[in-house]
């Protein structure tokens, strides 16, 4: 499974996104090839992505996609991230 996780620039928000997904995986029991990723690589880096984790003011912006496009209001909160990845992963 691949996750990419999105923000402007690719080296901030979407690297603490891609810490915080892949404890809260571990903690899951899950695995996932998770990468931090900007915006302007998103249709090379997202192409095959099961998963978009980002936050609202990207979600126009990534525009049509397969991926289930997750929407994160708190990158820290890890019961957040959780409960929105087993909601998406079933």
């Amino acid at each position: 499974m691949k996750i990419v996780a999105i923000c402007g620039a690719g080296i901030g928000s979407s690297g603490i996104l891609k810490v915080n997904a892949e404890r809260v995986l571990a903690r899951l029991g899950l695995e996932a090839d998770v990468t931090a990723a900007h915006l302007s690589s998103l249709s090379t880096d997202a192409a095959d992505a099961q998963v978009i984790l980002t936050s609202a003011e990207f979600v126009d912006a990534i525009g049509p996609t397969n991926a289930d496009v997750i929407v994160i209001e708190n990158y820290f909160d890890t019961a957040e991230l959780a409960r929105k990845l087993e909601e998406s992963l079933g």
